[in-house]
């Protein structure tokens, strides 16, 4: 698919791990949050919505279905846009996306119509902010990757804990029309964070020796690098995060049901949402300081597949609750093991496919995942429908991710195993051409050579993993 070059950085540039970073790691905060918090906040305004038209809850479920399937489903996509016109460009259309797709809605006459607009247009808009902010902020953080994804993970928690009551006031006080509207503005803030993502640049020197020697055009890479279906370690990923995806996002939508059938009133049962999403954000960033440590991140894979496993036997505890105690309990320690399973997910795809392809490997992920994520808690309704017992559909979700972990653990212990220093490093480096002509790429990597002299690691958007 087309030959343009992928929007993967200046060759050579070592990632700064602070300066700019800390305002894109600012900016992929504020996404995150609106990404995976916004589907949920628009379910404030489901009630109105079914006295507005006359229809059911399931009809309009849909809308966060849908808004929640083009945010997954769109990643090979995004990839492409994002390879062939880069960061900032994409994200700057996608958050103009997003905020008419709220805008449009706030005038829609009929369920379909939302569909259209708040579904498929504002998850098509805050697809192409998610997965750029996330490559960008890849770029800029090496040593510090995992302390910088577990502190942009945690938007999602914070956003929810904001978005969810600020709906219901905007509700309260305008109508299900006027709150869609002013949350159409607040989602331009998309478009700031976008101009927040400032690429990478070649060093003065760098660039001066580069066009001295007359610099070569870069070879041709994929719109979409399929080939990353050939590497073992993302097969494996791939196979285990779409088995998570499954069970992982269960839990949280029948806790509040389960509790309502223990008897629990209305108010406390929603509390546990509160509970889980508090314990939420102080897990993520906490689990990605620790996975950053020199002695835990190069078993960042295990640490990975055990936050899964804690949180499918988090699962399968659960569903002995008898009581709101016990839920309060489970709402606990699965904030502790999803918030976990959120900060690592991005962090050890990184780490087994190298930022060269993670752009294209993030995006099939994510199109692997919208399946799951369609299927998942449909799935789980179906068992709760036929058995009426809730604790049947939290063994179900627990077994789903316990599966998950035992793939990625077994299929990276026995697959992949150690790899050689330099795979681990990333793609072999282009070695020099046989007529003995060096190009600009080979220039920056000798002008870099000196800090390795010193015992230093220049890292490359190329070669970080």
């Amino acid at each position: 698919m087309g030959g343009a070059v992928v929007d993967e950085g200046p060759t050579g540039i070592k990632a700064p791990d602070g300066g700019w970073g800390w305002a894109v790691l600012l900016g992929c905060f504020a996404i995150t949050g609106f990404s995976y918090a916004f589907p949920k906040a628009v379910s404030v305004f489901f009630k109105q919505l079914m006295h507005e038209f006359g229809i059911g809850y399931s009809d309009t479920a849909w809308i966060s279905s849908i808004l929640l399937a083009m945010l997954y489903g769109t990643g090979p996509l995004c990839s492409v846009c994002v390879n062939r016109f880069g960061c900032r460009p994409v994200m700057l259309v996608g958050g103009l996306l997003a905020s008419l797709g709220m805008v449009a809605a706030s005038f829609c006459q009929s369920v379909i119509q939302l569909y259209l607009t708040t579904g498929v247009l504002t998850g098509l808009g805050l697809a192409l902010n998610f997965q750029p902010s996330l490559i960008m902020l890849n770029r800029y953080f090496s040593k510090r990757r995992p302390m910088a994804n577990g502190l942009a993970a945690a938007g999602s928690p914070v956003f929810l804990c904001v978005l969810s009551p600020l709906g219901q006031v905007l509700q309260d006080q305008y109508g299900w029309r006027g709150g869609f509207l002013i949350l159409g503005g607040l989602l331009l803030n998309c478009c700031v964070c976008a101009a927040l993502m400032r690429p990478l640049e070649v060093p003065r020197a760098g660039a001066q020796a580069g066009a001295g020697l007359g610099p070569q055009r870069p070879a041709p890479r994929r719109l979409l690098d399929l080939s990353v279906f050939k590497d073992r370690g993302f097969l494996i990923y791939a196979a285990a995060a779409s088995v998570m995806v499954l069970g992982l996002f269960v839990p949280p939508v029948f806790v509040v049901s389960y509790a309502k059938d223990l008897g629990v009133p209305d108010a406390r049962a929603a509390f546990l949402l509160t509970v889980l999403g508090f314990v939420d954000i102080f897990a993520r960033p906490a689990a990605g300081f620790i996975t950053g440590l020199p002695t835990v991140r190069p078993y960042s894979v295990y640490l990975f597949s055990f936050a899964m496993f804690f949180n499918g036997i988090t699962d399968l505890t659960g569903s002995t609750a008898g009581d709101y105690g016990g839920l309060v309990v489970f709402c606990i320690f699965f904030g502790i093991s999803y918030g976990m399973v959120g900060a690592l997910q991005f962090e050890v795809l990184m780490a087994v496919v190298g930022t060269s392809k993670f752009s294209s490997a993030i995006g099939l992920v994510l199109l692997l995942e919208a399946i799951a994520v369609l299927v998942g808690p449909p799935s789980g309704g179906k068992l709760l429908d036929a058995t009426h017992v809730y604790q049947y559909v939290f063994i179900l979700a627990g077994a789903e991710v316990l599966t998950a972990s035992l793939v990625l653990a077994l299929g990276n212990f026995f697959c992949i195993g150690r790899r050689p220093a330099a795979d681990a490093e990333g793609p072999e480096c282009p070695k020099p051409p046989a007529d003995g002509r060096v190009d600009s790429r080979e220039v920056e990597r000798f002008l870099k050579a000196e800090p390795e002299k010193n015992g230093q690691v220049a890292h490359t958007p190329e070669t970080s993993v």
